[in-house]
């Protein structure tokens, strides 16, 4: 490769990174994992670009709900990082990856999961409306309760009495909404 022709690729690399950025900023939507997230993609589409998301994404392959989360919708998704699942048990994430665990790992991910557009305005009003906090309903059949911080911050607390922050709220999806939160949500323990 000729000097000339490195230069010729870079600047191309440039541009389309500038248009990357042009185009993410008129969008509105926050960047997630280093990536920019297009609200004319789906929730899959999206999260197999974030570099904070590879276990989720991995996650949700195994289960099999790949192609449910590319669907029409709507969803909201409470999203862990990989931090969030490195902060479980040691093992717990292998286990639950392995082909026998897979209706366990299909609950505790739908357990993330509500069947609606659920943007952070929206969910504040509810919860305002239920005097401070609020019941929800998951796909998976968890029922979590949200509510707010003093700094206004979204928090979920799971049916293991778990409290995971939404660190980066609405991001928007052709199909739905992400919220990022730093914490797994767990089922109730039966």
């Amino acid at each position: 490769m000729t000097f000339k022709t490195f230069l010729a690729g870079t600047a191309i690399a440039l541009t389309s990174t500038m248009a990357l950025a042009e185009s993410h900023a008129e969008t509105g939507n926050p960047m997630v994992g280093g990536a920019a997230m297009f609200p004319e993609k789906n929730i899959v589409e999206n999260a197999v670009n974030s570099a904070d998301h590879t276990t989720l994404v991995a996650a949700v392959q195994a289960a099999g709900l790949a192609e449910t989360l590319s669907g029409e919708g709507p969803f909201t998704v409470f999203a862990p990082t990989n931090a969030a699942f490195e902060a479980l048990p040691e093992g717990s994430v292998e286990a639950l990856l392995k082909p026998e665990n897979k209706d366990r790992l299909t609950e505790v991910l739908t357990c993330h999961v509500v069947a609606a557009n659920a943007m952070s305005d929206a969910i504040s009003g509810m919860i305002a409306d239920d005097g401070g906090m609020h019941d929800v309903e998951t796909v998976g059949g968890c029922t979590f309760t949200v509510s707010e911080g003093d700094d206004g911050t979204i928090m979920i607390t799971d049916g293991q009495d778990r409290t995971a922050n939404v660190t980066i709220a609405d991001v928007k999806q052709s199909n739905g909404v992400i919220h990022v939160i730093d914490t797994v949500l767990l089922p109730a323990v039966e």
